[in-house]
């Protein structure tokens, strides 16, 4: 009977454990996590702030679904060593594991600078795990004045989970608009608008440069008092145990379109990895729920003796703010759209005749059009663009592309 072993408990590990039952259900899998919990989704962790979700409906599969796949679950437990001549983990309990197949589902890990006067703040926090969340719960009331570093999408979020928990939210950020990473100068003030509007003061353009206690001293000069500070300014792959393994390792750990690694019986899925970007045209970090998903069913496949590939990464983002929708995907080369109005705006870009990347803020409306658009490499020309463009739908793809899409549907 063959041993699989999981180390990451999210998304991606999950994942990787449907990925080896469709082929093997019988094998032995352990999934080991340095978290307390598992099996939910990270992305929820706002709105549990928020009081729209709870421990239980955040599970990423149903409560019971290690249960159900016989899955031996070791929490709160870290993988010190990865021996892949010898196929055996060390734990952070001292007990070795041995294992015939490993999936490296270690994910990222919160970035912070060495601000001056960081290290006596105590109510410092991060924000990617539910037990910052859970923290950050017990630390926030009515009262609480919340200082959050960082304008993406993780600081943004946090935001928003505490509006309502809390005094008073700030949130700086040393780029010059919201999400610079998803959204740029032309979306961004709209948003930004938006953020304001529901109760959020945004510092744009500046950011910490020291702590004096609980008092955060601004580039600009200016004095922020807070009670809670958050740190999200982003994440790094956590590739550090791959590396110290011999594996080949870039920004993230490096894998191939099976998500195999370069060492002999080691995958890797998720946000620890590096991956094609199609869009783009090169390997990049794709860490988003979609892709970790994909790749973690495609690695478990392979690691049970099956054949999957993962060919068509590309990054996006979905999420909203206050009833305002986001989503953005590929890479932004030639604006080939632009539509901007006061409630949203829309652009698409392409290269070479094709669809690269598009940012979306307000209307989301059937966005999965562009998106397969970009992950097919279609040719713009072979469909009516100035038509989609305008308003994505099928139509304007002809008889047979719909026949194909939809099983004969035309």
């Amino acid at each position: 009977m063959k041993k699989y072993v999981i180390i990451g408990g999210s998304i991606a590990g999950v994942s990787c454990v449907e990925g080896i039952r469709s082929i093997d259900p019988e094998g032995e899998i352990t999934v080991i996590t340095s978290e307390a919990h598992s099996n939910y989704g990270r992305p929820l962790i706002s709105y549990y702030l928020e009081g729209k979700t709870d421990l239980v409906r955040m599970s990423w599969r149903g409560a019971d679904f290690f249960e159900r796949n016989g899955v031996t679950v070791l929490h709160e437990v870290s993988v010190t060593k990865l021996d892949p001549e010898g196929q055996k983990l060390t734990l952070s309990t001292g007990a070795a594991l041995p294992y015939d197949e490993v999936c490296l589902c270690t994910g990222s890990y919160p970035f912070s600078p060495k601000f001056e006067g960081l290290e006596p703040v105590e109510k410092r926090f991060f924000f990617t795990t539910l037990a910052d969340a859970l923290a950050l719960e017990k630390a926030v009331d009515r009262l609480t004045k919340v200082l959050i570093i960082g304008a993406g999408f993780i600081g943004l979020k946090c935001a928003e989970g505490l509006r309502d928990r809390a005094g008073s939210v700030t949130v700086c950020d040393l780029a010059k608009h919201a999400m610079s990473a998803n959204l740029d100068a032309d979306c961004a003030p709209i948003l930004e608008k938006h953020l304001e509007a529901n109760g959020l003061r945004l510092m744009l353009g500046d950011t910490v440069v020291r702590f004096e206690g609980q008092r955060a001293v601004m580039q600009s000069g200016k004095i922020v008092d807070f009670d809670v500070l958050v740190i999200a300014i982003g994440t790094r792959p956590n590739s550090a145990l791959a590396a110290q393994a011999g594996a080949k390792v870039n920004r993230g750990i490096l894998v191939d379109e099976a998500m195999r690694t370069s060492l002999p019986g080691v995958f890797a899925a998720g946000d620890c990895t590096e991956s094609m970007d199609i869009s783009a045209g090169e390997p990049g970090l794709l860490a988003v729920l979609p892709n970790a998903s994909l790749q973690g069913r495609c690695a478990g496949v392979n690691m049970a003796g099956g054949s999957d590939t993962f060919r068509k990464g590309i990054k996006m983002n979905s999420i909203g703010f206050f009833g305002l929708h986001i989503m953005s995907a590929g890479t932004y080369t030639e604006p080939v759209y632009t539509e901007i109005t006061e409630q949203g705006c829309k652009k698409l870009f392409a290269r070479d005749g094709v669809l690269t990347g598009f940012i979306l803020l307000g209307d989301v409306h059937r966005a999965g059009i562009y998106t397969s658009l970009i992950r097919e490499k279609t040719p713009l020309d072979s469909i009516r663009f100035d038509e989609v463009k305008l308003d994505p739908s099928l139509l304007p793809f002809g008889r047979s592309y719909r026949a194909k899409k939809l099983g004969g549907a035309v």
